[in-house]
C-alpha cells in the first residue's frame, strides 16, 4: 500500500485493521523519535548552560529565617549591576566607575507559590550600612547614613543582603544579579518587549531617544529605556517605575506568547540569562533554577505585581530621600507572609496586563510613588521625591507621566 493511498484512506476513514495498525505504528515511532531528540537537545543544552552560572559568596546573614506553619516563602534580592567589565558591557564607554547596583528589588514569594510582589528599593535612600566583606573578604566598616547602592559599590551583592537584612530583619534566601549585556541578551532571545511611552523622549546628551506610544524595544532600546532618567520630572523614582513596568511585561510575554512553547527562544533565553547573572551558590545551578521555576506553574499573571518601599524626603538633602515609617508595618506583611494591603498597593503595576495604546501601562494603574520634585531637585537630580497621590483621574495621569508611563 502506498503512503499516499495511506493517507488518502485515513481522510476517507477507509482504513483496513492491518492498516490501522500500520498508521499507529507510524505515529508511535515518530512520537518516539521527536522525544529522543528532544531529550538529546535537552540534555545538550543542560550540559552547556549548568556551567554558564557564575556562583557568587555566600551571604553572612544577619538575621534567621523566620519558618511558618504551611511552609516558609522565599525573598530573593534582584539586582542589576552597572558594571562595565566584560563583554557587551561598555555600553557609554565610562569603563572606570566600578561596579553600582542601579536596580534592586526584594522579591517576596508566598508560601504555597501563587503570590509574588516585588519591592523596589530606590538606590539614592540614605540608610544605615553594617559592617560587611567584600568579594575578597576584607572587612568593609559600616557607615550611618549613607547611601543605599553603595554597599553594592564597596563590596558587592553580599554586603547588599546583609544591609536588606539588617534594615528589615527579613532573612534572603537568595539572590542574584544581572548585568548590562545579560540583560539585552534576554530582551532580544523573546523577541523584543513592549512599552508605552507617553511622550517624545529626547536625551541627547546620553544618545537616548524615542517617539511616544506603544512600541516593541529591542535588547539596547530595552536597555536604554530602564536607565534613562533625565526626561522625566521625577527622574530616578520615574526610572524605578519604568523598570517595574518593564519587568512586568517581560514576564507577560514570556508566560502569554508562546515563548516557554518554543525551545529556541527558550535555549536563547537561558543562555542569556545563565551566562550573564551571578547568584549565591545556593540558586548557582540549572536545575536549582529550574526546581524555582517550577514553582511558578500556580502563579497567575495578576498575582505578580511590583511596588515601590514607602518612602520621603531625607531633610538634610532634598535630592535624597528615605525609608518612611510605614516601612516597618510592610516589611512585617513580608515577614508574616501576608497578602499585600491595599495601603501599600498605590501605583501598583501588574503582569497580567500589557501595554496598548495608551489605554494603559503594564498595569493600567501607573500612578508612580512619588508627584512632582520637593524644592532644588531637577530632571538632573539623583531623586525627586514627594508626597504620593491618589491613583487615577489627573493626578494619576500627571504622577503617570511624570514618571514616564502612559495613564
Amino acid at each position: 500500500m502506498s503512503v499516499s493511498a495511506t493517507i488518502h484512506d485515513v481522510s476517507e476513514g477507509r482504513l483496513e485493521p492491518r492498516d490501522r495498525r500500520r498508521v499507529l505504528i507510524v505515529i508511535v515511532v515518530t512520537q518516539l523519535v521527536v522525544a529522543l531528540a528532544t531529550v538529546l537537545v535537552i540534555t545538550t543544552a543542560y550540559k552547556n548552560l549548568d556551567t554558564n552560572i557564575n556562583p557568587g559568596r555566600d551571604p553572612k546573614h544577619r538575621v534567621k529565617k523566620k519558618h511558618l506553619i504551611g511552609g516558609d516563602p522565599l525573598n530573593i534580592l534582584v539586582m542589576g549591576s552597572d558594571t562595565r567589565v566584560g563583554s557587551g558591557n561598555d555600553v557609554d564607554g565610562q569603563t572606570d566607575i566600578g561596579q553600582r547596583s542601579d536596580t534592586t528589588i526584594l522579591v517576596h514569594i508566598s508560601a504555597d507559590r501563587k503570590t509574588v510582589y516585588g519591592v523596589s528599593l530606590p538606590r539614592d535612600a540614605m540608610v544605615a550600612r553594617p559592617e560587611c566583606e567584600n568579594d575578597a573578604g576584607d572587612k568593609v566598616p559600616g557607615e550611618d547614613p549613607v547611601i543605599f547602592n553603595d554597599a553594592f559599590s564597596l563590596a558587592g551583592p553580599t554586603c547588599t543582603v546583609a544591609q536588606v537584612e539588617s534594615l528589615t530583619g527579613i532573612y534572603i534566601d537568595h539572590y542574584v544579579t544581572v548585568d548590562f549585556n545579560g540583560f539585552k541578551d534576554m530582551v532580544e532571545a523573546v523577541h523584543g518587549v513592549t512599552v508605552c511611552i507617553p511622550e517624545d523622549v529626547d536625551d541627547s546628551a546620553h544618545g537616548i531617544t524615542f517617539k511616544a506610544g506603544t512600541q516593541e524595544l529591542d535588547g539596547q532600546q530595552a536597555l536604554d529605556y530602564v536607565r534613562e532618567r533625565s526626561s522625566t520630572p521625577n527622574a530616578d523614582i520615574g526610572r524605578m517605575k519604568r523598570q517595574q513596568a518593564f519587568i512586568a511585561s517581560m514576564i507577560n510575554k514570556v508566560v502569554s506568547a508562546g515563548t516557554l512553547t518554543r525551545p529556541s527562544r527558550v535555549y536563547s533565553f537561558l543562555k542569556a540569562a545563565t551566562g550573564s547573572v551571578v547568584t549565591d551558590p545556593g540558586l548557582a545551578s540549572l536545575s536549582k533554577l529550574g526546581n524555582l521555576a517550577y514553582q511558578f506553574r500556580k502563579t497567575d499573571l495578576d498575582h505578580i505585581t511590583f511596588i515601590t518601599v514607602p518612602f520621603e524626603e531625607y531633610a538634610p538633602d532634598p535630592n535624597r530621600l528615605q525609608w518612611s515609617a510605614s516601612a516597618k508595618g510592610l516589611w512585617k506583611v513580608i515577614l508574616n507572609d501576608e497578602p499585600l494591603p491595599a495601603r501599600y498597593k498605590e501605583g501598583v503595576i501588574s503582569a497580567d496586563q500589557t501595554p496598548n495604546g495608551g489605554t494603559g501601562t503594564a498595569s493600567g494603574t501607573a500612578s508612580g510613588a512619588v508627584s512632582g520634585s520637593p524644592a532644588g531637585a531637577t530632571s538632573e537630580s539623583p531623586t525627586a521625591p514627594s508626597t504620593a497621590t491618589p491613583e487615577g483621574g489627573a493626578d494619576g495621569e500627571q504622577e503617570a507621566d511624570a514618571n514616564g508611563l502612559c495613564a
